[in-house]
């Protein structure tokens, strides 16, 4: 118990050493924005799909327990203030870097393990290029830049679509269900849940590809380090967010 205790401290002490390691890289020459687009392509559009998706679903759902639950105080014209406002700080950051945690974050980690273990990664550093600079800095930087950029997605399609239920299916009048937006949503609430976004993004980015990059055991040890890192990625995102939402109401 004490040494799988201790291993994980370890690891844990390791991981921040690679975050740390791959801010400092962040910065020196030579810089491969061919490889961060590239990247940003692969996280940011190839994820749109997924995450416009459960925004739309996520918009439209959330839109209707509201209006079921203010139905109960004549309150009904308060559905769409309520619901952007859950969005914006909320569901949409938190939901997005799930989706990508699933759909881009497990990618990330396989495609770093299968180089670890197939020793790929120890040819580049006998080649004397760095692959901390090379294969994680580019998706570090990627995922900051696409995680707010994919949460405005899903903050546009879902207040659509839970404009579709409040309008057209509940019957709820379209002027105050945009007036009462305009008067609960402001833009220090579409900032917090972007400062989340940045946040998860690094976060996400930092945890798979570390699973990825300290992979072994062949075939099974990657298997299970993508496990591991869609898992701490999940958690991770759940704690952060907590932590982000008691600092903001605190201050």
């Amino acid at each position: 118990m004490l040494s799988r205790l201790r291993d994980a401290f370890e690891d844990f002490g390791r991981m921040i050493l690679f975050a740390g390691e791959t801010v400092a890289w962040a910065f020196r020459p030579p810089f491969r924005p061919d490889q961060v687009l590239a990247q940003m392509a692969f996280i940011g559009a190839g994820s749109a799909f997924i995450v416009g998706v459960t925004g739309t679903f996520a918009g439209m759902v959330f839109g209707l327990q509201m209006n079921y639950a203010l139905r109960q105080f004549a309150a009904e014209g308060y559905t769409g203030g309520s619901t952007a406002f859950a969005l914006a700080r909320e569901l949409s950051p938190v939901f997005t870097a799930l989706m990508v945690t699933g759909r881009a974050g497990s990618a990330i980690t396989t495609e770093l393990g299968t180089m670890r273990v197939t020793e790929q990664i120890d040819a580049m550093e006998t080649m004397a290029v760095s692959p901390i600079q090379y294969l994680v800095v580019p998706r570090v930087l990627a995922s900051v830049l696409m995680f707010p950029v994919l949460t405005m997605l899903f903050n546009a399609l879902g207040y659509g679509g839970a404009y579709v239920m409040g309008v057209f299916v509940s019957g709820i009048p379209e002027g105050p269900f945009i007036q009462h937006t305009r008067e609960f949503l402001g833009p220090d609430d579409i900032f917090h849940g972007l400062g989340k976004a940045v946040l998860f993004g690094y976060i996400v980015a930092v945890i798979t590809t570390w699973r990825g990059y300290a992979a072994s055991g062949g075939a099974r040890g990657v298997g299970e380090g993508t496990t591991r890192a869609v898992v701490a990625s999940s958690v991770a995102i759940l704690v952060a967010d907590y932590a982000g939402t008691v600092l903001s109401v605190g201050t």
